[in-house]
């Protein structure tokens, strides 16, 4: 936020020089992020009078004439929208002949037949805005013609202020001020508070009852919507060029002088925080004003920008009672089918006022709406509308719920002060706001909290400072929080208060005391897990890559995919317009990346979003040979290689691995029919490895060989236990099982496993052999059975036992092979 040290320094007259104020700013928890000298326009700039103002016929340039003071009366030339409609007495800012703005010089030219003395300038060409819209007007006798412009604008510092999300309140000047004042312990002047309200007001004003539920969806109940509404009318304004001074402050704070009436709402919202609406008197028909929710699905509402916008019974809208005929919300609700959509809808709550009722050239009379609104229904509504605003930006952080009357009451007196309109006496105040609660705080917890002694009457007193009220005896605290400060709900925001003010810099230089919460106790497994993943796959030689996690209708028919479900509302890129449901398409657009032949194995820790809900997930990729050729051979690639490495992770992971080969159906749409198989990791299936579907692979552009694997995460545990080494050798057996083609070793090792009882140790395959011997779709399957007992093994113990083995072969069908 944008503040000019001018402002601040008339709201604390004592403040110390901007030099100084750096540090100041950051043990506020209000760091500068920078600060800028504005400059003011030269001396050639010139005050002047628009004493007539008139069309050139044929173009689309107006002639202005001016009384420039001690240079006469001069005529220019201006292209400047609108100008030639400014009503004689109009200032403008005239550049004079001889004056350079920049690199560009000004004097006398002819343009369509008019000798043009010099230029009526805008702020950007000034330098001292960002508006470059038309010429800058000032009301009339803002100054004396021929006053240097400098003497009335002078240069200024302007803070850029990082205002956190809990500190709404210092999004004002105001606020800032407070808080300057409160640290430094300086006289904080208010602002002027503008006329206070006699009796009730002639605009009724309805809130929308607590408690109601959206008609789509009756089991969410909507929060209060708006807590606190004043309402005030003004009559009689002229509405024109706002005064010079509060242009001023709005360029230096970054906002774009309009006219009187918008630029002093915009003013009042950057000196108390608090936006205001303002609507045209004429267009609040009936003397009414409703507070509401959107009264059907799909009203259409046109904002005074000339958007159109869908809104629904979620969204809180404000209404008069045109074509309506209703005087409480209520009434409204229940002939919601009555009127005609669109109807008298002066603005959308909080964000956006509608072009029904937005001031005019010709507005007079006004209505001010100063109101407290749900913040979060407003961010929701204003997100799902795409209108960010800058009262949405307050009033979503959290705007104080009892300034409504205060801030309608200054911009009736500025209206009135800048524009000679007449203040109706009555104002229309309605609604009971919430606000923060007593707090109850102990002075000892909070000196153990912050670690460093402070006394408990500082503490009372850096309180009181704040705004706060300051209750209880001895070291507790009764601490009732300022209604702009709701951000104070608990005491360790009280010790966090007493910490600003008493100074950051006071804290000791100490080591804190490591105090572990029980509920923290095993808080970091799941990471320290997941971090000794990434830690083993890298010693495998996996390279992490972190991808995103959107995805494309396009992507995922390409790779075979579910089809993303859930929908990006603004996506950044076309390809990128859903979350993704399954990891190995990031993958195999991360491995386009390595030139053909090139080792590459990728692993990647990340969540999928399938139609089956939210989960994380591993994936790994291996393309190329598992280590190149040097100067001595290298190591091949293919899926032995890859499931290697996997089986490796299950050792280093202290697991049992099985890979059940898949067929058929069963086989997931990502891999090659023959080369895909199940992964069980501790005795769960948790997911698939295999070879990348050749089709997939073409639609990639992936040549050659890639192997893909999906399994979820956290990988299943099992309990660990020890026991002694045996002693006793080992006793080996091979066997040669001639079986189908079709039946997998899994099958094979399954079997021989079930049939073998406890001494049999390990089934390891170490010979395949197809060919005449076995006959024509059969293969012979040769494993090692590794037998070991409590005590040395004798033929007799385990020839019974290969008898069994073999006999159970031969009831499923298969052979074995003798020799």
């Amino acid at each position: 936020m944008k503040l000019p040290y001018s402002w601040l320094q008339e709201l604390v007259p004592n403040l110390p020089p901007v030099t100084e104020l750096e540090p100041i700013f950051a043990n506020l928890g209000l760091p500068l992020e920078g600060i800028e000298d504005t400059p003011t326009p030269p001396e050639g700039v010139l005050m002047s009078v628009i004493t007539r103002a008139e069309a050139m016929e044929g173009t689309q340039l107006a002639k202005l004439t001016l009384d420039t003071g001690p240079h006469g009366e001069r005529v220019i030339a201006t292209g400047a929208p609108g100008a030639a409609s400014l009503p004689a007495g109009t200032m403008v800012a005239l550049v004079t002949p001889g004056t350079a703005l920049g690199d560009t010089e000004y004097g006398v030219r002819m343009l369509q037949g008019v000798e043009s003395w010099g230029m009526a300038a805008s702020a950007k060409e000034l330098g001292i805005g960002e508006s470059s819209a038309g010429i800058l007007t000032f009301p009339a006798g803002t100054a004396t013609p021929g006053t240097p412009m400098h003497t009335l604008w002078p240069t200024d510092h302007v803070l850029d202020i990082e205002v956190t999300p809990n500190r709404a309140d210092a999004l004002s000047a105001l606020g800032v001020a407070r808080d300057l004042a409160a640290f430094l312990k300086l006289e904080l002047k208010q602002p002027p508070v503008g006329p206070a309200a006699q009796g009730d007001g002639e605009i009724r004003v309805s809130l929308p009852p607590r408690g109601l539920t959206i008609e789509r969806d009756p089991s969410k109940k909507l929060r209060f919507g708006c807590d606190h509404f004043a309402a005030r009318t003004v009559g009689g304004v002229r509405n024109g060029p706002s005064p010079l001074w509060m242009q001023r402050r709005l360029s230096l704070c970054g906002m774009r002088p309009i006219d009187l009436i918008v630029d002093t709402s915009n003013y009042v919202m950057l000196e108390l925080g608090q936006p205001t609406a303002l609507y045209d008197r004429r267009d609040v028909t009936e003397d009414q004003i409703l507070v509401a929710f959107g009264l059907r699905q799909g009203e259409e509402v046109r904002d005074l920008m000339g958007g159109t916008h869908t809104v629904g019974p979620e969204d809180l809208l404000i209404l008069d009672g045109r074509e309506r005929g209703v005087s409480t919300v209520a009434e409204a609700f229940a002939n919601a089918g009555q009127p005609q959509p669109g109807a008298g809808v002066l603005g959308i709550a909080g964000i956006m006022g509608g072009d029904h009722g937005h001031i005019r050239a010709d507005t007079t009379d006004v209505v001010i709406e100063s109101a407290h609104f749900d913040p979060v229904l407003l961010r929701r509504t204003s997100t799902r509308l795409g209108l960010k605003t800058d009262a949405v930006y307050r009033y979503e952080r959290g705007v104080d719920p009892l300034l409504s009357p205060a801030a309608a009451n200054r911009v009736a007196g500025l209206l009135a002060e800048c524009g000679g309109g007449t203040v109706e006496p009555g104002a229309t105040v309605v609604g009971e706001p919430e606000i923060p609660d007593q707090i109850t705080a102990s002075a000892d917890a909070i000196r153990a909290l912050l670690g460093m002694e402070i006394d408990t009457d500082e503490m009372r007193a850096i309180l009181t400072r704040l705004g706060c009220e300051v209750a209880g005896e001895g070291d507790t605290l009764l601490v009732t929080p300022p209604s702009w400060r709701i951000d104070m709900t608990i005491w360790q925001d009280v010790a966090e208060e007493v910490a600003r003010l008493h100074g950051y810099a006071e804290l000791p230089e100490t080591l804190p005391t490591l105090r572990i919460h029980a509920s923290n106790i095993g808080a970091s497994a799941a990471n320290d897990e997941r971090q000794n993943l990434r830690r083993t796959l890298a010693g495998l030689g996996f390279q992490e890559v972190v991808t995103y996690t959107f995805s494309s209708d396009d992507e995922a028919q390409k790779a075979r995919a579910e089809a993303p479900g859930v929908r990006l509302r603004n996506p950044m890129t076309t390809d990128r317009t859903g979350m993704r449901t399954a990891l190995y398409p990031s993958l195999l657009r991360a491995a386009l990346a390595h030139p053909k032949g090139e080792r590459v194995l990728l692993a990647e820790q990340g969540r999928i979003f399938p139609a089956s809900g939210e989960a994380e997930r591993l994936g790994l990729l291996m393309r190329g040979p598992l280590a190149p050729d040097t100067y001595q051979g290298g190591v091949a690639g293919g899926y032995r290689a890859f499931r290697g490495l996997l089986e490796a992770l299950a050792v280093s992971q202290g697991a049992a691995l099985e890979i059940r080969q898949l067929r058929g159906d069963d086989v997931p749409s990502a891999l090659h029919p023959g080369i895909a198989g199940e992964v069980v990791w501790n005795g769960q299936a948790i997911g698939w490895i295999g070879a990348l579907h050749p089709e997939i692979a073409q639609e990639f552009g992936l040549k050659g060989e890639t192997f893909i694997l999906e399994v979820a995460l956290p990988l299943p545990g099992r309990a660990w236990g020890f026991r002694d080494l045996s002693r006793a050798p080992a006793a080996w057996r091979d066997l040669a099982v001639i079986a189908p083609q079709t039946v997998g070793y899994g099958e094979i090792a399954a079997l021989l496993r079930a049939e073998a009882g406890e001494t049999l140790e390990s089934v390891e395959p170490f010979d395949v052999y197809t060919g005449d011997q076995v006959g024509e779709g059969h293969r012979s399957v040769a494993v090692r059975l590794v037998f070991r007992g409590a005590k040395t093994l004798t033929d007799a113990e385990v020839d019974p036992v290969m008898d069994t083995l073999m006999g159970a072969v031969r009831a499923q069908g298969w052979g074995i092979r003798e020799k």
